[in-house]
């Protein structure tokens, strides 16, 4: 039996054409293909065919301009980024955000630079600028 897709989160290929559309603020097919193709190139009727689906999922909206399709972003980056980051920290760090910054914390790649810029972020947040 097929698990019911989640409309809620972008698939890995949704997520990279809404990152261009998020990057442009707004875009034909012609607009969006033109980006994505810098990185890999793809045909004018599957990136057609993957904005409508984005669009039917309440991601993107879109206005007829002359002969072509505008579309534009229906949610801004930071609320994905926020709806993504729960969902992260609920499925794989049962629901605590400080599991998930512990992880990340640990992670080789982190580079104290990194670490202080989130030291200075939590103490803003905590309202202790004194550090």
């Amino acid at each position: 039996m097929r698990k019911k897709q989640d409309h809620s989160l972008l698939t890995e290929v949704e997520l990279e054409f809404m990152t261009v559309v998020w990057d442009l603020g707004q875009g034909s097919v012609r607009d969006i293909l033109a980006e994505l193709n810098k990185v890999q190139e793809r045909a004018y009727t599957s990136v057609a065919t993957v904005l409508k689906i984005m669009e039917q999922k309440g991601f993107l909206t879109s206005e007829r301009i002359d002969r072509s399709f505008v579309y534009r972003p229906a949610i801004p980056k930071a609320d994905y980024q926020k709806t993504s980051l729960k969902n992260l920290s609920s499925k794989l760090f049962n629901g605590a955000p400080a599991a998930l910054v512990a992880r990340l914390v640990d992670d080789e790649d982190i580079t104290d630079d990194m670490l202080e810029e989130m030291r200075a972020l939590l103490n803003e947040r905590l309202g202790d600028n004194e550090s």
